[in-house]
């Protein structure tokens, strides 16, 4: 079985093995058995699209967090004809969990910011899990700024858990970073179209996270904080962290319905990390189309715009109730 399959795929791979072993058998004997091959692999093709047409939220956080998908760089390489990294917020150092920079999308330039994740354990620490320091956030309103001044479009990309909530950082404030960078996304004269590519983990992801459109991929998440974390806070129990992640509607399809984000991007079947390429071509396609739109707005009816996506938020009639713990409900009183 190869390494980092997913619970819910297993059938499949058991069936990719069964077609292999019988392609094997068909060499090894001279036996033509190219029907049955041509059955196991229609019915693969079947199951695929039954599996991932009807997954849960527990089931998309797994490929939202799958060690293999595609991260900001993988993103840069794919969408870019050239790039240039620019480093520092010129005020404490360089955050590695974010990078940022100037780069060129069919001859037109652009300001690009993105969480940075590892694929290796020692590439993980050396980006911190993609966990930026208020220095992270820092560097990116510098840039922010930097295209607003000379006229670019900002892209950004959200693949975080959260932003760090270590000592050193809080101490540098993190908050205030944040919360800066809010504000002042808010009245950028630029377009900014935000991309969630992994996990959209609380203030971490809204630090780069306001602008005139909000795009997710299919299989990621969007949420206040980690169904984890929800599931300890409300229930005390973890272990009830997949009752908490159908409870928050933190997936693309759920934000859609409740007109929070803008558009969901269509991946390969299976995932980003299936076929990389591919992901960041649809992905592309859509940033263009996006971007080309806003660009025949004037500064002043952008800004109109996008305060108007912001103050129309909300607006939603909740017809469930969540049962909730009686010593939460005792707390609330």
């Amino acid at each position: 079985m190869p390494n980092n399959v997913l619970e819910f795929e297993k059938p499949l791979i058991e069936l990719a093995e069964k077609i292999k072993e019988l392609q094997s058998f068909m060499d090894e004997k001279g036996l033509d058995l190219s029907e049955e091959v041509k059955r196991l692999r229609e019915r693969a093709n079947n199951l695929r699209c039954e599996i991932y047409a009807n997954l849960n939220t527990k089931q998309i956080l797994q490929i939202a967090r799958h060690q293999n998908r595609p991260t900001a760089r993988d993103y840069i390489e794919y969408i870019f004809d050239q790039f240039m990294e620019l480093h520092g917020d010129r005020r404490f150092g360089d955050d590695k969990a974010l990078i940022g920079g100037m780069g060129l999308i069919a001859g037109k330039p652009y300001t690009f910011l993105g969480h940075q994740k590892g694929k290796s354990t020692k590439e993980n620490l050396r980006r911190n899990f993609a966990m930026a320091h208020p220095e992270g956030y820092r560097k990116a309103l510098r840039l922010m700024k930097q295209a607003e001044k000379f006229d670019r479009p900002i892209i950004t990309m959200i693949n975080t858990p959260g932003a760090y909530p270590g000592i050193g950082a809080e101490e540098r404030g993190q908050a205030e970073a944040i919360a800066t960078n809010l504000m002042e996304m808010s009245s950028i004269k630029v377009p900014i179209v935000v991309v969630v590519t992994g996990e959209g983990g609380s203030g971490g992801a809204l630090g780069i996270g306001l602008g005139d459109r909000i795009l997710m991929m299919e299989y990621t998440y969007y949420s206040v904080s980690s169904p984890e974390a929800c599931a300890a806070i409300l229930w005390k129990d973890a272990e009830k962290s997949a009752e908490a992640a159908e409870a928050l509607k933190i997936t693309a399809n759920a934000l859609r319905e409740l007109r929070l984000i803008d558009k969901i991007v269509t991946e390969p079947v299976g995932g980003a990390h299936k076929d990389p390429k591919k992901a960041a071509l649809l992905l592309k396609n859509e940033i263009i189309s996006n971007m080309k739109e806003l660009s025949v707005l004037s500064r002043d009816e952008l800004l109109e715009q996008r305060y108007k996506k912001y103050r129309n938020m909300g607006e939603f009639s909740n017809k469930e109730t969540i049962a909730l713990p009686e010593e939460v409900k005792e707390e609330a009183r």
